[in-house]
């Protein structure tokens, strides 16, 4: 099991770059329509929020020490999962 870390990291939004998201026509490695400029999601705790974006919560493991770090290890899970 990964190690949560407490809150996102400023600045960085790969989780909503990263992965494509379905409900949204967002294909993977585009910034979300809901980003804001400090790329942060707009829709955080919002119940319009997507499910699929709730299910992906901070951690050691995706989020690592950088943002570079996690836009990688995320493009690498899209890969993996792509139907």
């Amino acid at each position: 099991m990964s190690e949560e870390i407490p809150v996102c990291r400023a600045g960085c939004g790969a989780c909503c770059i990263a992965p494509s998201i379905s409900s949204l026509a967002k294909p993977a490695g585009e910034p979300c329509r809901h980003l804001d400029a400090e790329w942060r999601c707009r829709l955080f705790g919002d119940p319009r929020r997507p499910a699929c974006c709730g299910g992906l919560q901070p951690s050691v493991e995706m989020c690592g020490s950088s943002r570079a770090h996690a836009l990688q290890w995320l493009a690498e899970l899209e890969a993996q999962t792509r139907p």
